[in-house]
């Protein structure tokens, strides 16, 4: 996502939901699935690239070499078709190339089409950019206002068109309000205290959802 420097914040988005779908035998087995807030999407599986098993992934992460790198296990959307554990990666033509344990032929990797892959944020470093927080960090933190009176909890982040927006639970009233991830609006993200800022301008904490 395109960002003005020091005018937007970005939330890194989690998993999409998942769908139905048919499962895939030989998967990476019954590694724990971590709750959906804390999955982050890094590819979705296009189709299969020749016959041996290998599909071409979509990339959705600025570092696709640690997170396909050979052994690494990635969860799924939907569920039932992982975890699945990288065999090996490469890239053909500027696409990402990759081969799963477990998926020996076309047919196989024909059934992992449109699969979205995720890793476990939590276990991920703090991206580098300090306007970037990933969705999972500001869940559950403190809305205050400028003047240090609390205005609520976020319970939410929606990743919409025009930009990321925080769903804060008002303390006050129970309702929901619509908060803009920017900095003019959010100057203050404070991680280690669980405590954000909020400077809104007049009328936008009127609007209840």
């Amino acid at each position: 996502m395109a960002r003005v420097a020091g005018h937007r914040r970005r939330a890194v988005p989690p998993a999409a939901p998942a769908h139905l779908a048919i499962p895939v035998a030989g998967g990476a087995g019954a590694a724990a699935r971590p709750a959906e807030d804390d999955l982050l999407v890094v590819g979705r599986i296009g189709r299969p690239q020749g016959i041996r098993g290998e599909v071409t992934v979509q990339v959705r992460t600025d570092d696709p070499e640690a997170r396909f790198a050979p052994g690494a296990v990635l969860h799924t959307a939907p569920p039932e078709r992982g975890p699945v554990t990288v065999a090996a990666a490469r890239w053909q033509n500027g696409r990402l190339v990759v081969a799963f344990e477990g998926v020996p032929d076309r047919t196989a990797a024909e059934q992992l089409r449109e699969t979205l892959l995720h890793v476990d944020a939590r276990t991920l470093p703090p991206p580098e950019d300090e306007d970037e927080f990933h969705d999972h960090v500001l869940r559950g933190m403190t809305a205050a206002l400028v003047d240090g009176t609390v205005l609520g909890e976020v319970v939410d982040v929606l990743h919409l068109p025009h930009g990321d927006v925080l769903v804060v639970r008002r303390a006050d009233t129970g309702t929901e309000v619509l908060v803009p991830f920017r900095k003019a609006m959010v100057p203050v993200v404070d991680v280690a205290a669980r405590r954000l800022q909020v400077d809104p301008p007049e009328g936008l904490l009127d609007v209840d959802l």
